[in-house]
């Protein structure tokens, strides 16, 4: 029997049980060095290439607080709307294991930089739903490990492992929320669209690019059930680091409905971290998750506290940019769309090449028109995001300058946006190559509607007569004949013209 086949219906599971949701955000700061020591957090180098006695942990070697990071850190305390400590400090927590070469993590445990915030969220049909924050608490990370000779790539059946430190000692800053309750049907969707609003606003407040494909962004999903009518929350699940929206949304609904078959079953919840599957969407078991207890917290002896200086903060919440709701809400008015257009244009990972074709000189509905429709469907067709589509926003701005100036009709657009995907280079280079521009030459137009008038003698008749509908047939048929490369509005005027009537 597979693990989905243990499975009970998503909606039996919510008919019996609420779900009860916490979300761990881990974000990996963009700072040019390691939290505790100088080492570049550069991509791409050589294994084990940046690395000092410091972020190796050797005996002597003393850290130093990366002042970047706690900018970093009071930066998004702020924005999710909470309270910057006054004092505060760092704390060691023990664990053993390979990736992490001191034996522990500094991290902050009961003295968090920043607590008790919020993050409105917008779901797919606009209610908007808050989330609560219990702290955003500055920390490390740990280097990596790749286990070889195995089928899964995890540890269990590989052979050896080969660990790299270089992101030892890189600055994250983990968000975590406060128990997330009363969204039943709709928790997987707002944990969804929890994390792609804190990355808009990790992004929008500069500190990381948080591009949860790359490890630097991804979502620890703390699930638990509990029958209707009781306060008391049931034993919780951790599905570990999950790196995409959709991800996050499907590792909720697999555990909500995988706990509902457990208890149903008359079984028990084990309070353990699990693996979340890609290719299935499913979880499998990790290991039995500790208390904190047993992480034996205790203040870390090696650093000073810290304690921001009140007029510092200030400073810094008064140099917020704009940010995303903001920002989302202002667009909104200026391009004159509903909030369902907006929330489609968010849906669709559209926002910042709409603006970004706008800025390169495309009208805006003209920009959305082409990103949120022939572009978004080439990307659905695809299983990519828009932003991964071969296109880019200036080309798209062309795309629109070309159909403005007459060059192009819809139907030509959408070929040169279809070459410019396969690699044929740019717009212009396209037209040329593809033979695309639209048909200008007024002799030749009248040709091409001389044969459709003569080949259609009744319709010609019909539009004579008044019946000036008729002539849609004919500048069909001269669509047709030039294969799409006529001016549609400029052959209805030449036939009305060649056939006295009016339009």
């Amino acid at each position: 029997m597979t693990v989905t086949d243990e499975l009970v219906s998503y909606e039996d599971a919510l008919a019996t049980y609420d779900p009860v949701m916490g979300l761990e955000v881990h974000v990996e700061l963009g700072t040019r060095t390691k939290m505790f020591c100088g080492c570049s957090t550069e991509l791409g180098a050589e294994p084990n290439s940046q690395t000092c006695p410091t972020c190796l942990g050797l005996p002597g070697s003393l850290p130093v607080v990366n002042a970047v990071g706690v900018e970093s850190a009071i930066k998004i305390g702020l924005a999710l709307n909470c309270d910057i400590a006054e004092w505060c400090r760092f704390a060691r927590k023990n664990y053993f294991y390979p990736d992490m070469p001191k034996n522990f993590q500094t991290s902050q445990y009961d003295e968090p930089i920043a607590f008790n915030g919020h993050l409105d969220v917008a779901l797919e049909d606009g209610e908007i739903f808050r989330v609560q924050i219990e702290r955003a608490h500055m920390e490390e990370d740990t280097g990596k490990s790749t286990h070889v000779g195995g089928a899964t790539g995890r540890i269990h059946g590989a052979s050896h492992s080969l660990l790299d430190y270089n992101r030892a000692g890189i600055p994250l800053i983990e968000i975590v929320t406060k128990p997330i309750e009363g969204a039943g049907a709709r928790s997987p969707e707002v944990a969804k669209a929890y994390v792609a609003e804190l990355r808009e606003l990790i992004r929008a407040l500069g500190v990381s690019d948080a591009r949860m494909e790359m490890g630097q962004m991804r979502c620890d999903v703390n699930l638990s059930l509990r029958p209707h009518g009781r306060e008391k929350f049931g034993t919780r699940s951790e599905t570990k680091n999950v790196n995409s929206l959709r991800s996050v949304e499907r590792a909720a609904r697999f555990e909500i409905q995988r706990h509902a078959a457990v208890l149903n079953g008359g079984g028990t919840i084990v309070q353990e971290t699990r693996h979340f599957h890609e290719e299935d969407g499913s979880t499998t078991s990790g290991r039995i998750k500790e208390e904190a207890e047993d992480y034996r917290y205790f203040p870390e002896p090696d650093l000073v506290p810290v304690a921001p200086a009140r007029a510092w903060v200030e400073e810094l919440r008064a140099g917020l940019p704009e940010l995303p709701r903001v920002r989302r809400e202002r667009l909104r008015t200026d391009w004159g769309i509903s909030d369902h257009e907006m929330q489609s244009a968010l849906n669709a990972g559209a926002i910042d090449l709409i603006v970004a074709t706008i800025e390169a000189g495309a009208p805006a509905d003209q920009a959305r028109k082409w990103w949120m429709g022939e572009l978004a469907r080439r990307s659905n067709e695809d299983g990519v995001e828009l932003a991964a589509l071969p296109i880019t926003s200036g080309q798209v701005a062309r795309v629109c300058a070309l159909v403005a100036d007459g060059k192009l009709n819809d139907k030509l657009a959408r070929q040169v946006i279809e070459g410019v995907l396969a690699g044929e280079g740019d717009p212009d280079a396209v037209v040329a190559g593809r033979g695309l521009a639209v048909v200008s030459d007024e002799g030749a137009l009248g040709t091409a509607v001389d044969e459709a008038i003569a080949g259609n003698p009744g319709i010609a008749d019909k539009i004579r007569s008044g019946k000036v509908a008729a002539a849609g047939a004919l500048v069909g048929a001269v669509m047709k004949a030039t294969r799409g490369q006529a001016d549609a509005g400029r052959v209805r005027e030449l036939i009305l013209e060649k056939l006295g009537a009016e339009g």
